[in-house]
């Protein structure tokens, strides 16, 4: 498995993580993030909510990381460069041929 194909794998669970914490989060704080577990699990609504938000930006400072890094292992196996469509053009194409400017012949008014 290339390095390339591992990032892939590790920015698709994190797109994953980020989805789903995103739709945790309500805006007014209502939303799931208050029914997991009220005031006795996780200390309180607030906390709750500022621990999506923490987990919101890590993740999504994470997922940019990875796409740094994988743009440098890229290696550019996909490029066009070794074309055979290219290559048949290159070799079939022939050199232009200089026109030759001959005078034209012109015949006396009779």
């Amino acid at each position: 498995m290339s390095t390339f194909s591992i990032f892939l794998v590790l920015i698709t669970i994190v797109c994953f993580l980020l989805i789903v914490v995103i739709m945790v989060q309500n805006p007014k704080g209502g939303g799931l993030s208050s029914t997991i577990g009220g005031s006795q699990m996780l200390g309180g609504v607030q906390k709750t909510t500022d621990f999506l938000d923490k987990s919101t930006w890590t993740l999504a400072t994470i997922l940019i990381a990875l796409i740094l890094l994988s743009s440098l292992s890229f290696t550019g196996a996909l490029s066009d460069t070794d074309s055979k469509i290219i290559e048949q053009t290159e070799t079939t194409a022939t050199p232009a041929v200089p026109v030759q400017n001959t005078p034209a012949t012109t015949n006396p008014a009779e």
